[in-house]
């Protein structure tokens, strides 16, 4: 889960949308994930390979509620399914999925090249997730 402190916190609705098939527009919020997702460098890449990528406007207030949030928090990215260290994480019958908020993201970088590196810092966090790292290692790392 990769959270942040929100100036203000104003419930949205939206649809969320998996990338496209295709390459996304340049300068969308889409071709930033994109790019994020094409500079993890092999062998790393290969973990996306059982993990669903999907972009969301915001998160929902269950999600917030399930990961202790205050009402002045939100998120810019989640990771939900079982990491692959755990034993027989390859039998679990729902996919593994990393959601990026795309609303907060943009409040909170407007400047698009702040974006960029936020949304690859993004991918990076809850990429690591998946493979069993925690909010305190990342942090120790200095991902977080």
């Amino acid at each position: 889960m990769s959270r942040r402190r929100r100036g203000s916190q104003r419930h949205r609705s939206g649809r969320g949308r998996a990338l496209p098939a295709g390459r996304a527009p340049a300068g969308s919020f889409e071709a930033l994930v994109e790019r994020a997702l094409d500079a993890i460098p092999p062998p790393f890449d290969a973990l996306l390979e059982r993990v669903a990528v999907v972009i969301e406007d915001e998160p929902t207030a269950e999600q917030l509620r399930e990961n202790g949030l205050r009402p002045d928090e939100t998120l810019y990215g989640l990771y939900e399914g079982t990491p692959i260290t755990e034993y027989a994480a390859d039998w679990v019958p729902f996919p593994n999925r990393i959601t990026l908020f795309r609303r907060p993201l943009e409040e909170d970088y407007p400047d698009p090249d702040e974006l960029a590196e936020e949304v690859t810092a993004t991918v990076v966090h809850e990429l690591a997730h998946h493979v069993g790292m925690d909010d305190r290692r990342l942090r120790e790392l200095g991902w977080d």
